[in-house]
């Protein structure tokens, strides 16, 4: 994630879904892992937040963080929807890079319930080279072996110029194991991966409900997986 992005209509998905996601699991904590890379000067990041269907309060909230462009305003997130959750943000504003993986993803609790959010610039490693602006299979494997059986992980993924039923398919048939189901609209999708089917199930449902409850061109995959390959799906 880059500073630029904050409040931008990718934004505007991103926390509607997540607040709505943690809300309909009853989960204590959203964790958010921002893998923070320094801004550019590129266009990116200016979007309107409106352009995505957000509820209301989701857009405001998008609208005072690109005024503020200040990371820390995203603890805010439950106090704007009434919501119940507490935000952490796992090493705040720190820079990840090729170097400091391994210490950037350590230290999570196995003791607590949590929704854990990834906010790579690009997602999922690709096939030949990554960057910083990637999370690495590896990184999964490490952070699946912390957290609790019941907790998730959400990863954003941007689109790779493929159809996202074929990408996501091949971040299924690369993760090490676990369970994944996923959402999208437009270039964007959120996977999400846990040790538990019966809970990578319970997201899966939670990913309808919010498809119909949310105008637009939001849709949803759901399938589960393991490191040995398609156990069964629903597309």
């Amino acid at each position: 994630m880059k500073l630029q992005y904050l409040g931008d209509s990718k934004d505007s998905f991103k926390w509607d879904y997540h607040d709505y996601l943690a809300q309909e699991l009853c989960y204590p904590l959203l964790n958010i892992v921002l893998m923070m890379t320094p801004d550019d000067a590129s266009n990116d990041g200016k979007s309107h937040p409106s352009l995505f269907p957000a509820r209301g309060e989701i857009v405001e909230f998008c609208k005072q963080l690109r005024e503020k462009r200040n990371i820390d305003a995203l603890r805010r997130l439950p106090e704007t929807t009434g919501s119940r959750y507490t935000v952490k943000l796992h090493n705040g504003s720190t820079f990840i890079t090729n170097q400091n993986r391994m210490q950037y993803f350590s230290g999570l609790s196995a003791t607590t319930k949590q929704l854990l959010f990834l906010d790579p610039d690009n997602g999922f490693e690709p096939e030949k080279r990554y960057s910083d602006k990637h999370v690495l299979y590896s990184d999964i494997a490490s952070l699946l072996d912390q957290i609790s059986d019941d907790s998730v992980i959400s990863v954003f993924q941007h689109s790779r110029r493929k159809p996202f039923v074929e990408d996501f398919a091949r971040i299924k048939h690369r993760l090490y194991s676990g369970y994944a189901t996923a959402i999208y609209w437009n270039l964007l999708m959120f996977v999400a991966i846990g040790k538990s089917q019966k809970v990578i199930t319970q997201v899966s449902e939670v990913n309808k409900k919010y498809c119909k409850n949310t105008p637009g061109q939001s849709h949803c995959l759901t399938t589960a997986s393991t490191r040995g390959g398609l156990i069964r799906g629903i597309v």
